[in-house]
């Protein structure tokens, strides 16, 4: 029986991969029963090459995907765990993916994860202590041989995982400062270890296909792209179009649409079951490596799905995905539109006129000048910086004064965590744990809803309000170079510009990485 890294390799193939939506409750629940039930018709069903099943779906508690995945597995179905970052830590995380490499779970799908909306007495705290990009990184080192660290020895190496490492993407933005940073990081993803990928919910053929050739003409034909293609219905339409699903937007014109349908008398079922029939064959027409199908609860609409997209000649989805286009007034595209399709023309790219951003201000221009100054390797005050650091009583604080300093201009310019290891660079100075709910430092998460992030409070996005910044310097495709960051925790507290002189912060890390060089340790250095 073939893999799922090997079908994904055989690019005559379509794939089909359903999602099961995990319950809350233990297995003795009735909607756990219902939905083991349903895990067996798609065992039992050649057409399904996979099975996925999500992990705290919505940010809500629910059993781990883990115990239905066992039986879907050990019956000899394919299986994709879903991982998220929102419930925990990088240990938590490493601990999981051993586990699921113990058990033979060979197929993750890492995602950052939806903001936790419920809990047990209330809302429950998130974690977010890496994000996607960072998940990513790991169950490729892990692929490679995780290295055990000081309590082994520096060179003893875990034995290698056989990980197929997926990740989800989103081009359904309004924003261009929205849309470039998804793509941005769709890069970064797949440089990381990303070994396919799946788009989110999505209802405008003309981004599917912009999707398609972005990565085409960015060094990422040859992974396999899966199109997210979801059953709607009424209800859930209802909460698309009302923002309650971070993430996933539905148009004014689709809303209406699925009202019209739903007082049909069989309230819509058989257009919207034609409806994802048809988005399946745009996704094949268009060179998707497959279909993943979203919102199916039973077999018989699964069944009924593919049997109608049967019926469908070769050319018909060109015919569909004109009529599939709901975007939204003002919507961004990448490329220019194909006017012979109604798609998206990869030989034109659309213009992004030069940035007059509201975001910069003199904060920014002042803390350009200051890390000018202060912090880049060969100015004459880091090299002064990191001596007399090195010389304190304290080297992780550094002289008195100067963390007197910097603490308190942090604090009133940025509102300042004193994390220790300091992102302000690359995020276009502003700050990911003070003004991002997620903590992001790899690029923005999927959530934003025209810009703003999904949990209120925050406001616009800072990886909007960053790729604007940047824009306004013809820089904004040098958004994610700083990418992978994983931010050191044992900081947290210390000084971040001592850490930064004396080669303890991330960056540092990153420059080793990319010189034979060693990078010395101070006195009373961490080691990573």
């Amino acid at each position: 029986m073939q893999t799922l890294r090997e079908k994904l390799r055989d690019e005559t193939r379509f794939l089909i991969a359903t999602e099961l939506v995990s319950v809350r409750g233990s297995m003795a629940e009735s909607s756990a029963i219902k939905a083991r039930s349903f895990a067996n018709e798609l065992v039992a069903c050649p057409q399904i090459d996979w099975v996925s099943i999500t992990d705290n779906a919505g940010g809500n508690p629910q059993l781990a995907p883990l115990a239905l995945g066992r039986p879907i597995l050990y019956a000899g179905k394919e299986v994709v765990i879903h991982l998220t970052c929102k419930d925990l830590n990088r240990n938590a995380l490493e601990s999981e993916a051993w586990m699921l490499n113990s058990e033979g779970f060979n197929n993750i799908l890492a995602m950052t994860g939806d903001y936790p909306v419920a809990g047990n007495e209330g809302i429950a705290k998130p974690v977010f202590d890496i994000d996607s990009i960072g998940l990513i990184s790991l169950l490729h080192k892990m692929n490679q041989g995780l290295g055990a660290g000081q309590a082994q020895g520096d060179d003893y190496r875990l034995e290698k995982t056989q990980f197929c490492i997926g990740a989800v993407t989103t081009n359904f933005k309004l924003r261009e400062g929205e849309v470039m940073p998804q793509y941005l990081k769709l890069e970064k993803k797949v440089q990381c270890g990303a070994q396919f990928i799946i788009n989110q919910i999505g209802f405008d053929s003309r981004k599917i296909s912009e999707l398609r050739f972005y990565m085409d003409t960015h060094g990422m034909q040859h992974t396999p792209l899966i199109g997210n293609v979801y059953l709607l219905g009424p209800r859930v339409a209802k909460l698309f179009h009302e923002g309650r699903i971070p993430g996933v937007v539905i148009s004014d014109a689709l809303w209406e649409l699925c009202q019209k349908q739903s007082r049909s008398p069989d309230g819509g079922k058989a257009f919207f079951l034609e409806l994802t029939a048809k988005q399946i064959a745009i996704c094949r027409g268009l060179g998707f490596r497959g279909a993943y199908l979203g919102g199916v609860h039973s077999f018989p609409a699964i069944e009924r799905i593919l049997e109608i997209e049967r019926t469908f000649s070769p050319g018909d989805w060109k015919q569909f995905a004109r009529e599939i286009r709901f975007s939204r007034p003002g919507e961004f595209f990448f490329y220019a539109e194909d006017p012979a399709t109604g798609l998206a023309d990869r030989t034109r790219e659309n213009p992004r006129p030069q940035s007059h951003s509201k975001h910069i201000t003199a904060v920014y221009e002042l803390s350009k000048w200051s890390h000018r100054t202060m912090f880049e390797p060969d100015a004459a005050f880091a090299k002064w910086g990191a001596k007399a650091c090195a010389r304190a009583k304290d080297p992780m604080q550094g002289p008195r004064p100067l963390r007197v300093l910097e603490k308190l201009s942090k604090e009133v310019l940025f509102n300042c965590k004193d994390c220790g290891d300091c992102s302000l660079p690359d995020i276009a100075y502003l700050c990911p744990e003070s003004q991002c709910a997620k903590n992001q430092r790899n690029g923005p998460c999927g959530g934003t809803r025209e810009g703003r992030c999904e949990v209120d409070g925050f406001g616009d996005c800072i990886w909007l309000r960053a790729y604007e910044r940047l824009k306004h310097e013809g820089r904004e495709l040098a958004l994610l170079d700083h990418a992978p960051v994983v931010q050191n925790q044992g900081l947290r507290g210390t000084s971040a510009w001592a850490n930064n002189w004396l080669g303890r912060d991330h960056s540092a890390r990153r420059a080793s990485a990319a010189s034979p060089e060693k990078i010395p340790v101070e006195a009373g250095a961490l080691k990573s």
